[in-house]
């Protein structure tokens, strides 16, 4: 009976979404009440002022215009594929690779800016003051790959379905637009009259536009391999999953002349095989099997890098240095385990980390620890006494933040770095007598249940570790045993919330904003594929969330992510391991890039180098 009626669920679904677009499509435009006066259309859009660039520019600042069209790239991905479906509630399973190469958006990102949008389906964009209501031009050239027009109707079929099925940060900003409407073929307005969230209309110019002719509503939930139809300069020419996945440039891409695009794209085709692991990703790099890798290891980074290709020249090792801020990457606790509901337990486990000593002794002292959610940024509360608007939020949560982290005194606790400081394990078992727990035979426990956990681990660089921190967590009674999974065993216990601790990671945004709906606040807890890896949920963290997104300029956006960072370092919901502001990348010499590097790249920097080029393809 509940499959049955899942199933009639899905059909009424369906026809409903079906109905529903079809309606919007052809509203006419008399029925729509009085347009809001808004200002002259735009050649981009920004979360703040106006965009950097002038209407009349010629490319993005880290794209070359002259680089040469031609050759083959060889990438190397971690784990698998088992869709090309990178939009829906599983987009896990599906290379993100192909957003932008194969699948376009409305406007495009500059990773140049903190957070603005430039023309590509959308020629221009029309805005109030009050950013309640958004109007996008469509480019009349604009194609998909089989050179069909992309029409208004595709836009607003793309915007449904994505409200009904999408990714959760798609249904989340979607399901608050009031209305939406074509004006005509190439011209569609959204109305966001009382969505408080300066960033929703730059969501809306970052959304996907797939073929309604073509899209498969009825299966737009499932694992599938159908190669979709794309505007992107690259179709999809080879799929197997699991394994492979090759892109072929598309000789009449429709938007290679226009200025966001220009000096892109430049590889005729490239090549994307799957790894285990980063280990098997080294190795393919050495023999010489793929022409990109971006490292993570600071170990190997520094003394595995000595091989004949290397030596020889064949691969340069490089160290790009962008401006963007770090993120939070650290062992995180699973709140959803009782085992964890105590701060002081987390506080304590946090305390016994041996930053000093791991970085001497693994990484050659190439790392800085790190100490806050916005780390290297404006908005990080680290090292700054809140202010009168951060106080003025957080009053109204009596105890969600501690003295020291209200007035800015708050540090990782460090160690002498001998790797047996007892004074710290000292004052972690002061810490934790007071909070009701015991030692029984060399074991820490509360109310004689013993407090053992598994530690979540993929790769041999984080099992060791797991391994240092569980022999220092044994000091004080605590048993860590630390498990390695495969990379697909991996993702699912993850998707599904199924550990106890792992190593979880915050990449950075430029400005924070939408991304933490899906990572702190309490809707998110129990959805699954959610990013919550701490099942943290309080109302302080979803008012602070509230407060970021309902900021109107750049001082209250401070404001509120560092109130936001306050609450969270409070929380001891991680902890925080370290980073280096640097991406460590070594490649083969046949492949360049601009001078300049983009000030706030996407993750992973190396996807598909879009504004890289080969030296094989300039003319002999």
């Amino acid at each position: 009976m509940l499959c049955a009626a899942h199933a009639t669920g899905r059909m009424i679904a369906a026809a409903r979404l079906a109905a529903l677009v079809q309606l919007t499509a052809i509203a006419p435009i008399w029925a729509l009440a009085e347009s809001p006066l808004q200002a002259p259309a735009s050649h981009g859009l920004a979360l703040y002022g106006d965009p950097a660039l002038p209407k009349d520019f010629d490319h993005l600042p880290y794209a070359n215009p002259e680089a040469p069209k031609g050759g083959r790239l060889r990438l190397g991905q971690r784990g698998g594929l088992a869709s090309l479906n990178p939009f829906n509630s599983r987009f896990g399973d599906a290379p993100q690779l192909i957003i932008g190469n194969v699948l376009q958006t409305l406007m495009v990102r500059s990773q140049d800016e903190p957070y603005s949008l430039y023309p590509l389906i959308a020629q221009s964009v029309e805005i109030d003051e009050a950013r309640e209501h958004v109007t996008f031009h469509i480019d009349p050239r604009a194609r998909f790959s089989d050179t069909t027009p992309i029409l208004a109707s595709d836009v607003l079929f793309s915007f449904e379905l994505l409200k009904s099925k999408g990714r959760p940060n798609h249904r989340a900003i979607f399901a608050l637009v009031k209305s939406t409407v074509a004006l005509d073929d190439h011209t569609v307005r959204f109305d966001l009259t009382g969505v408080k969230d300066r960033e929703a209309p730059l969501i809306l110019a970052a959304m996907p536009v797939l073929s309604k002719r073509t899209t498969k509503v009825e299966r737009f939930d499932d694992l599938d391999m159908t190669i979709p139809l794309g505007s992107g300069p690259y179709v999809i020419s080879e799929a197997k999953a699991g394994a492979r996945l090759v892109l072929r440039r598309d000789p009449d891409y429709w938007a290679r002349d226009i200025p966001s695009q220009r000096g892109f794209y430049n590889f005729d085709e490239i090549d994307i095989d799957y790894y285990r692991d980063g280990a098997a990703l080294f190795e393919a790099l050495k023999a010489g099997l793929i022409d990109y890798r971006e490292e993570t290891s600071a170990a190997r980074w520094s003394t595995g890098y000595d091989f004949p290709a290397v030596r020889n020249g064949a691969i340069v090792k490089e160290t790009l240095r962008p401006g963007r801020p770090t993120g939070m990457e650290g062992f995180v606790f699973n709140l959803r385990k009782g085992i964890f509901s105590d701060v002081r337990l987390r506080e304590a486990i946090a305390m016994m980390y041996d930053f000093d000593w791991i970085n001497a002794n693994f990484y050659s002292g190439l790392y800085v620890r790190t100490e806050s959610y916005f780390g290297e940024s404006d908005y990080s509360s680290v090292g700054r006494p809140a202010s009168a608007a951060e106080r003025a939020l957080l009053s109204k949560f009596p105890g969600a933040v501690r003295d020291d982290v209200l007035e800015g005194r708050w540090r990782p606790v460090q160690q002498d770095g001998s790797g047996r400081d007892r004074t710290v394990a000292k004052r972690a078992q002061a810490l934790l007598a007071d909070a009701g727990y015991v030692l029984v035979d060399g074991r820490l426990e509360k109310n004689g249940v013993p407090v053992t956990f598994e530690i979540m681990i993929r790769d041999r660089d984080e099992e060791r570790l797991a391994l240092n921190f569980a022999a220092a967590l044994k000091r004080i009674g605590i048993e860590a045993n630390p498990r390695l999974y495969d990379e697909v065993q991996y993702q699912r216990r993850r998707l599904r919330f199924e550990y106890d601790m792992m190593t979880g990671q915050w990449l950075p945004a430029a400005v924070p904003g939408q991304e933490q709906l899906n990572r702190w606040s309490t809707e998110s807890l129990d959805r699954k594929n959610s990013f919550n890896l701490a099942g943290a949920a309080s109302p302080a963290l979803d008012a602070a969330i509230d407060a970021l997104l309902a900021s109107r300029t750049k001082a209250e956006s401070i404001s509120a992510a560092r109130a936001f960072d306050r609450i969270l370092l409070s929380g001891f919901y991680f902890v925080p391991l370290q980073h280096v502001n640097a991406i460590w990348c070594a490649h083969s010499a046949a492949i360049r890039h601009p001078a300049h590097t983009p000030l706030f790249p996407m993750f992973p920097y190396g996807f598909t180098l879009e504004n890289w080029w080969s030296e094989k393809a300039r003319p002999q």
